[in-house]
Formats: C-alpha cells, sequence, structure tokens
C-alpha cells in the first residue's frame, strides 16, 4: 500500500482555538430531531471539513484534527444521531446509513456550501462513502478510517457483544476507563488521552450515576442484520465506492480486525483514485491524536507546507 508521507510541519492552528457548540433540525419519517456539532475556524470559510465519528463515538473524537486543520478549514464535526448531544431517534430502526446520510445533507445545506472534504472513522467513513458515492455528491476529497465496503465478519461479533449493553459506572472516571477498555486497539494512548476523547461520551443520571450517552437502541438495526442483509449492503457500498470520484486516502490499522490488508487492496483496485496508509501497532482504528497521524491527514487534505 503506498504510504503518504508524514507531513513535519508543525500545527499551525491558533493557540486558542476553541470550538462553537451548535445545533441543525433534520427530519425523519418519524419526525423531526436535533443534531448537534461543533465548528471550529472561520464561520465563514467556503472550505469545510466535516468530521465525522464511529458507532458509538461522538464529534469530540476530532478535537485534535480540528484545531490542527482549522486554520485552513471551517471544521465541522457532528454527533450523529443517538450519540453526544443530538437527539435520540423515536424510532430506533432509522439508525442506519440512509437516515445518516439524509442528516448531513441537512447539515451541509446549513453550512450554506457547495462542497466539502470529509473524514470519516468507521461509521464515519461509511456515511462518507455512500454519500461521496451518489450523484451529485458535495464531498471533494474523502479520508476513510479503517472501514471499507467489506468487514470482517469477527469484528462485527466483537462489537455486537458490547454496544448497546447497559452499563452504569459511580464515577465518570470509571467509564472513561471501561470505554478505553473497549478502545484499546485505538493505539497506546495516555491516561490524559483516552479522558480527552473519552470523558465526552458520559452524562451524570438523576441518581448520580454515569452512563453512555448514546442511545442503547442504536443496536437494534445492527442486531437485526442478517448475511442476506450483510451481503445486499456490501454490494451497495461497492457500487458506491467505485462512484466516487474524487480523491481517497483510505487509513488502517495494522492489526485491525474490521478492515483486512485484503479489502484495502481491492478498495485501490476499484477505486479510481485510492491511496492508503497503515499504522503500525494500531488496530481498530486510528485514534488520529498523534502529531504522524494528523500529518497524515493535513497532507492528505492541505498538502505539505510549501503547498499551504
Amino acid at each position: 500500500m503506498g504510504t503518504p508521507p508524514l507531513s513535519s510541519a508543525p500545527s499551525r492552528a491558533p493557540a486558542k482555538a476553541v470550538p462553537a457548540q451548535r445545533y441543525v433540525q433534520c427530519a425523519s419519517p418519524a419526525g423531526l430531531h436535533r443534531m448537534a456539532y461543533t465548528e471550529w475556524g472561520d464561520p465563514h470559510n467556503p472550505r469545510v471539513l466535516v468530521c465525522v465519528h464511529g458507532l458509538t463515538r461522538s464529534g469530540r473524537d476530532f478535537d485534535r484534527v480540528a484545531a490542527a486543520l482549522c486554520d485552513t478549514y471551517r471544521v465541522v464535526c457532528p454527533d450523529v444521531a443517538g450519540r453526544g448531544l443530538s437527539d435520540w431517534l423515536v424510532d430506533p430502526n432509522r439508525y442506519v446509513l440512509p437516515q445518516y446520510v439524509a442528516d448531513m445533507v441537512t447539515l451541509i445545506a446549513r453550512l450554506n456550501v457547495e462542497t466539502v472534504d470529509w473524514f470519516g472513522t468507521s461509521m464515519g467513513g461509511l456515511i462518507g462513502m455512500a454519500l461521496a458515492g451518489s450523484p451529485g455528491s458535495p464531498v471533494r476529497k474523502l479520508l476513510i478510517n479503517d472501514v471499507g465496503p467489506h468487514l470482517e465478519p469477527e469484528a462485527l461479533v466483537r462489537i455486537g457483544a458490547y454496544v448497546g449493553q447497559p452499563a452504569r459506572f459511580a464515577t465518570r472516571e470509571e467509564g472513561v476507563a471501561h470505554a478505553a477498555a473497549l478502545a484499546a486497539s485505538f493505539g497506546p494512548l495516555t491516561a490524559d488521552e483516552w479522558n480527552e476523547i473519552n470523558a465526552p461520551l458520559f452524562r451524570q443520571r438523576n441518581d448520580d450515576a454515569w452512563e453512555f450517552r448514546y442511545d442503547p437502541a442504536i443496536a437494534v438495526p445492527f442486531a437485526a442484520t442478517t448475511p442476506d442483509i450483510a451481503a445486499a449492503g456490501e454490494a451497495a457500498l461497492w457500487r458506491l465506492f467505485e462512484a466516487i470520484e474524487g480523491p481517497v486516502l483510505v487509513a488502517r490499522g495494522a492489526e485491525s480486525d474490521l478492515l483486512s490488508r485484503e479489502t484495502v487492496a481491492e478498495m485501490i483496485a476499484r477505486g479510481r483514485s485510492v491511496q492508503a496508509v497503515e499504522f503500525a501497532g494500531i488496530g481498530h482504528a486510528p485514534a488520529f491524536l498523534s502529531p504522524e497521524q494528523i500529518g497524515v491527514a493535513r497532507r492528505f487534505f492541505v498538502g505539505d507546507a510549501s503547498e499551504s
């Protein structure tokens, strides 16, 4: 797999870059719901990077990426419906790609731009593929983090074993440690880094216990997936992936159990303009907290210091 050179340029983000918390109203067949997003950088900048998280995560996973790229981009990091600060859906069967894509189209309309670049981790990468491969797509460049049209069944079993399961914690610190254990394959993160990305995943209940913010019902369509449904979904994703016109960078953790090297090779062969990079010692999915990983993203989206 071809590996883009890492950018050695230091982050040029403003020293006090902080996000604005915003919301946009979206629709489903069951009614309206509000989707939260953080926005970094100049709100009038027409150059937009949308960063979308994984299945049980939140948009705050991208704080470091956003801070590093908001000198060039208006960076927008949504909490997908049912996660983070976004509303839970009335009908749990709507926790599926078509609904997520529709919500992102609404978000992009709110941003009032014609094109966006896209950074999607796991589920966020699937949403990006579905949107980028659709006719008239606004997606210009796409970074897909550790996911592809084909998902390894063993990883889906692993994820299904914990997603939506009830969990209560006496303190947020206990919850953060539990989430770190579930996401250990993200890489060798420090305690401060785990707290940085995991603390936003929790909320305190009226009885003072702490719990995950995400709707446990996101597991409903996940659990209802049959082999036939999975095969039809994979075929649809391959068709969408092959239709993507802009540059694509596939990032993979070298020890990922969800995205195989064989699938990455097939993505390169079947895609129109696809590169790949692999990070040693990491599974599903690279956290993009380190300067090296963020440098790869910056080089793909912006170019090196002489080009930006």
